[in-house]
């Protein structure tokens, strides 16, 4: 297990592994573009759902049972039934992590709508807002961090399952686990397996930072966590 290790270390600092067309770094971007760009297909297709049946209150079930079916479908197989409907290209690939990424994004989208107090729906028609305006310019900006949150896990989702682009020869950090298995090369498989748990950590650690400074309550952002202590009274100073 130790020599294992040991050479599992040595693999991943090897200079040579990470120049040329088969390095690391320039597989890491190739599973980085296909990863974002799957997602951003998802957003574009998941959030007009989640905010139109989150504001008008129809649709939810269908939405939500829609989208409990799309995380239960196995993304090998969608993979492996589109490639044979389409041929060799990256579509396969394309639609399974749009079908994976899809549900969390409805589901906390619809959360985030249904959060939203009622009665500040109302204060905002009594001002005279319109239908649109209460949902872009109140609805929206209420339901931003679970929609934030919905967008994060689908990222990493999508991240942690493009390792099936090197399921039909393409690119991306799958690559290695696929290529070692096919050569038993066992440090390979596990160097692969390893890049992809660590882009996930980062991606999920780095977006919850942002996260968090995003939806920092207004009294404790520019002064750290800790609100700032009230101002001395002047008869105190006078003392």
């Amino acid at each position: 297990m130790y020599e294992l290790f040991r050479n599992l270390g040595a693999w991943l600092v090897s200079g040579e592994q990470w120049t040329g067309p088969d390095g690391i770094g320039h597989r890491l971007a190739e599973h980085l573009q296909c990863s974002l760009l799957a997602t951003l297909i998802a957003a574009a297709i998941a959030l007009p759902v989640g905010l139109l049946i989150g504001h008008t209150g129809r649709g939810a079930f269908l939405a939500i049972n829609l989208s409990s079916f799309g995380r239960a479908l196995p993304t090998v197989g969608l993979v492996v039934l589109v490639f044979l409907a389409s041929g060799l290209s990256m579509w396969p690939v394309y639609i399974a992590l749009v079908a994976l990424a899809v549900p969390s994004i409805v589901t906390n989208t619809y959360a985030g709508m249904t959060a939203v107090d009622p009665e500040v729906r109302d204060a905002a028609r009594g001002q005279g807002m319109r239908r649109h305006q209460v949902l872009l310019r109140v609805e929206l900006p209420l339901a931003l961090p679970l929609i934030m949150t919905g967008l994060r896990l689908a990222l990493i989702q999508v991240v942690a399952t493009a390792t099936i682009a090197a399921y039909v020869s393409f690119g991306g950090l799958g690559r290695y686990v696929f290529d070692g298995l096919a050569q038993r090369d066992l440090v390979q498989v596990l160097g692969g397996a390893v890049l992809v748990a660590v882009v996930a950590v980062v991606l999920d650690l780095a977006l919850s930072v942002l996260q968090r400074a995003l939806f920092r309550p207004h009294h404790l952002r520019g002064t750290g966590d800790t609100p700032s202590r009230p101002a001395k009274s002047s008869q105190e100073h006078a003392r």
